[in-house]
This record gives structure tokens, C-alpha cells and sequence, in this order.
């Protein structure tokens, strides 16, 4: 028996901004007394703003989706046709077995020296004791420094919309939330980070501890990454965001795809008081979620730095720990190896080929 496709439940969402409001909001960003002498021209450019976002005008620039999709006919954003192109080309690469072996390294710290701490973090000196490792092993790296949102012009990482508690095939793979010009939603570095994800054969994350938790950077990241978990590959199956298609295509069956499973996982966390165990745990989980596989006991570290000294030393307190360092490397080295093993087709998931029972 078929199940009837639920109500879409509406109206929690504000009604939009008049015309004063907006303008109020738009020239927030132009209030150094240096835009005085553009005022006319900013007053140009506000109105065509207003237009697009009175208009909903999301993607402005389409392209009918053509052959491969549901519905070629759809009008597609080439921003995101562009970004889905290089997915693929990235995974053909990365599955070609003659290219070289290429792990992602994660700095998941937000701080850095081109910023308000006005000091590099310890967590960047790890990614580089990683590199060098991981260039032993004859493994190429590509180095991905969350800190950059802190101290880069108008880069972002946008938060996770909640598209897949609608239902699974509403959340695109990749993300079609952004680019949303009509709210000025824009510079969405994640287009660049699926790309690095799906080029990578392992990944390694290298993060701090704040508040017993992930650093707003690398959680931001995580949501984001949502869709590579059960994401829909095509969205003009749903036409875009049309949530009744999306609900009654998931009650007709969803497979829930995992786009980046198989590759190898590994994790340094690390803090000065509490919370290590909790957010190495929470990462781990994660990963092996979405089908990664743990490189092994060596792979995943928690670890103090300092416990309960200076913040002020702290890096010296890291120049003294020679210990830590090692282990660092071996996080890597655990990975390399495992890189190698599922290169050669000797490492997968014990459970890959078990169907689940509660495929979500």
C-alpha cells in the first residue's frame, strides 16, 4: 500500500524585509566614511540588489540540466553544474589507479597569525609534521586551513539549511542551498571543499578543543557535508527545493548513497583542560558513519597540551613534547598504510557488503 506524501508544514519563517529595512541592512556594509564618494553609485547598485532579492532571484544564471538528469529540460544553476562537473572529474581521478595517492589534511583550528590572536596555531604545525610523513610514504597532500574563514575577504562557509530532515532527496549532492544571490549568500567555499573531499583517497583531521567541542569552523563543515551522506546526486528530481516531490520520492524508496565512503580516516584532537576523549569520539562516529574506515589503533589520537598551564607558553609546552610529535606522525604513517592497503584492494570495511537493516 502506498503511503500518502505528508503536508508540507509552512509558516515559521518571517515575511521579507520592506524596502527601508533592506536598505538599512544593505549599507551595514558601507559604513566606513570612505564609500561617501561612491554614495550614488552604491545607491545603484542597492536597487538592483532589492530587485533580486524582491524577486527571489536565487540563481541568475541557468542552464537547461541536459542529458544524464531526470528532467534535462530543468533549468539548472551553472554555478552548481560547474561544481558537480568537477566532483566527477575529481572521482574519476581519484578511482584511476595509476594516479598517486592523495590524502587531505584538515586544519580545523580557527586561529591564525593574519588574524586577532596575532600568533600561527599549534594545530598548523601538526598539519606540517603530517606533511612531512605523508611525503615519506610517497603520498601528495592537500592541505585544507579552516582558519582562512577568520582571516580571509568574504569567504564563507554558509550554515546547513536542514534540508534532509524534509527529506533525504531534497538535500542535493553537492549542496544546492548556495549560491543564494537574492540574500547575498555567496563566496560558499564549500563548492572548493567537496572538491578536496572527493579527490582525497584518506583524510586527516587536525583540530583543537573548544568548550568540549568542535571549532565553529570545522563544525560548520561537518553540517555542510551532510549531503555526502544520502544526498541526491539529481536535483531536478524535485525540481529544486519542491519538498512534496522530495518526500514522496524518499517514501517510494531512498538508497541513501554515501558519496565518500572507503576512503581512510585519521584524527588528532587535542586541548588544554577537557574534552579531547568526547570530541575524538564524536569525529571518529562521524566518519565511520559516513563509511570511512578507521587506519587503526595509531590513527586516532587525543592528547593535552599544557593540561592546565599557561595559555602563553603553550607552544613551548609543545616544542618540550617530543612524545606527542611522534605520535602525530604515526596518525599519519597509520594512514599512509592504509591508503596503500586500499589502493591495492587489500583494506575495506568488514561490513561493506552487509545490507543495513535501518538504511538511513
Amino acid at each position: 500500500m502506498t503511503k500518502p506524501i505528508p503536508d508540507v508544514r509552512t509558516g515559521q519563517a518571517p515575511a521579507k524585509l520592506g524596502r527601508n529595512e533592506f536598505h538599512l541592512q544593505f549599507m551595514r556594509s558601507y559604513a566606513d566614511p570612505r564609500f561617501d564618494d561612491v554614495h550614488d553609485a552604491l545607491a545603484q547598485v542597492e536597487e538592483v540588489a532589492w530587485r533580486n532579492y524582491d524577486d527571489s532571484r536565487k540563481a541568475p544564471v541557468t542552464q537547461k540540466a541536459g542529458p544524464g538528469f531526470a528532467d534535462p529540460d530543468y533549468d539548472m544553476s551553472v554555478e552548481w553544474k560547474a561544481t558537480r562537473d568537477r566532483l566527477i572529474e575529481a572521482e574519476r581521478v581519484q578511482k584511476d589507479g595509476a594516479t598517486r595517492s592523495r590524502v587531505l589534511l584538515i586544519n580545523a583550528s580557527a586561529r591564525n597569525d593574519g588574524t586577532c590572536p596575532g600568533e600561527i596555531s599549534k594545530t598548523h604545525r601538526m598539519v606540517e609534521w603530517a606533511q612531512q610523513t605523508l611525503a615519506q610514504s610517497d603520498i601528495d597532500s592537500d592541505v585544507l586551513d579552516l582558519s582562512l574563514l577568520t582571516s580571509s575577504y568574504d569567504l564563507h562557509i554558509h550554515p546547513c539549511k536542514g534540508c534532509v530532515s524534509t527529506a533525504m532527496p531534497l538535500c542535493h549532492w553537492p549542496c544546492t542551498c548556495y549560491p543564494n544571490h537574492a540574500e547575498r549568500q555567496t563566496s560558499d567555499w564549500m563548492a572548493e571543499i567537496y572538491e578536496k573531499w572527493v579527490a582525497a583517497h584518506g583524510v586527516i583531521i587536525l583540530t583543537p578543543t573548544y568548550w568540549y567541542q568542535a571549532p565553529a569552523v570545522l563544525k560548520s563543515m561537518i553540517d555542510r557535508l551532510v549531503c555526502a551522506d544520502g544526498g541526491n546526486p539529481d536535483p531536478t528530481t524535485t525540481h529544486g527545493k519542491k519538498a512534496a516531490e522530495a518526500k514522496a520520492i524518499e517514501l517510494a524508496g531512498w538508497d541513501y548513497p554515501k558519496h565518500l565512503a572507503g576512503r581512510a580516516f585519521g584524527l588528532v584532537v587535542h586541548g588544554d583542560v577537557a574534552g579531547i576523549e568526547t570530541l575524538r569520539r564524536n569525529l571518529s562516529d562521524w566518519l565511520t558513519w559516513m563509511g570511512l574506515i578507521d587506519a587503526g589503533k595509531q590513527s586516532t589520537l587525543d592528547r593535552y597540551i599544557g593540561y592546565y598551564e599557561s595559555y602563553a607558553e603553550s607552544h613551548e609546552v609543545l616544542d618540550r613534547d617530543q612524545a606527542f610529535q611522534q605520535e602525530v606522525r604515526n596518525v599519519a604513517a597509520s594512514v599512509a598504510q592504509a591508503v596503500k592497503l586500499l589502493r591495492a584492494g587489500q583494506l575495506q570495511q568488514p561490513d561493506a557488503e552487509v545490507p543495513p537493516a535501518r538504511p538511513k
